[in-house]
């Protein structure tokens, strides 16, 4: 590159185009070769540390590594990888799902319980360490026939 203006600042969007233009006309096995090239070019030279990766992304890129130095084929590493790519979508997925959900527990557990509006009118209130007994059930009266008799 020409020089090191705007060094650490975001890329310039026409570069980045340029280079993405370039790439897109490159086999697997030399984009592998680029991205060692940019690897390398990062640890000695970068100016600000790479945005972190996610768990699901460093395991890819783990694994993506592993095939690499077992000397896989970069179209078997690149099958592989789209794979994964499904793969972490769908864990992602279910991973904000299980968030969702885990959020909609702690709010309603944060809420404080509703209380009724109406008071139950039977009876004095509880005081503060007295136990409320519930009333018996009360039984209606026995019916009885004209003569008297309960039926």
């Amino acid at each position: 590159m020409a020089g090191d203006e705007g060094a650490g600042s975001d890329t310039h969007p026409f570069l980045r185009d340029r280079i993405m233009r370039r790439l897109e006309t490159l086999s697997n096995d030399r984009l592998y070769q680029v991205l060692d090239y940019v690897e390398f070019l990062e640890s000695r030279y970068a100016e600000r540390q790479p945005s972190p990766a996610s768990v699901f992304q460093r395991f890819t890129e783990g694994l993506e590594d592993t095939m690499r130095a077992g000397r896989l084929s970069a179209d078997t590493i690149a099958q592989t990888m789209s794979l994964m790519s499904r793969a972490m979508g769908v864990l992602s997925g279910v991973a904000a799902a299980g968030k969702s959900v885990a959020s909609d527990v702690v709010n309603a557990a944060s809420r404080p319980p509703q209380r009724s509006a109406t008071r139950p009118s039977s009876g004095p209130a509880p005081t503060g360490g007295e136990a409320q007994t519930p009333s018996p059930p009360t039984e209606p009266p026995p019916t009885t026939d004209a003569g008297g008799a309960s039926k």
